[in-house]
């Protein structure tokens, strides 16, 4: 299946690790994922903003399910979260560390029934997390 996964690329770097380690997973499970940090996404020239929207908007476009890391504020995430459930009708699975007191009210506050939020305390969790949402997801 193809996963697009969302996290922090220039704003809050502070949980970037945790997203690294999301899209590792998802790959390990065997699945195709649709990131800027995979290893099989690495572009030789840089991009320009623009390029870097159409490419991502068409990769979200190209996506069964949307995993992002919102540890870290980042506008490009919440961008990126609104598209897919209210252009896409794609389910999306936010997580986010339990260290975080608080991610935004927009995210927290949605009721569409495409997003699910989850709250990990470690890695193992983040996997079990990730792992429940593809496998509810993997009939679409």
């Amino acid at each position: 299946m193809i996963i697009y996964c969302a996290g922090p690329i220039r704003g809050n770097l502070t949980y970037q690790d945790s997203f690294k380690k999301i899209i590792e997973y998802v790959e390990n499970l065997g699945h195709s994922v649709l990131s800027e940090l995979s290893s099989k996404f690495k572009s030789s020239i840089p991009l320009t903003d623009a390029q870097i929207y159409k490419r991502d908007l068409k990769w979200i476009d190209g996506s069964k399910l949307i995993i992002a890391e919102a540890s870290g504020p980042s506008l490009g995430v919440g961008f990126e979260v609104s598209y897919a459930i209210f252009q896409r009708q794609l389910p999306v699975l936010v997580l986010y560390n339990a260290d975080v007191q608080q991610i935004s009210a927009m995210i927290m506050g949605c009721d569409s029934p495409l997003l699910s939020v989850e709250k990990y305390q470690n890695e193992e969790d983040m996997k079990k997390m990730i792992k429940q949402f593809i496998t509810k997801n993997s009939h679409n």
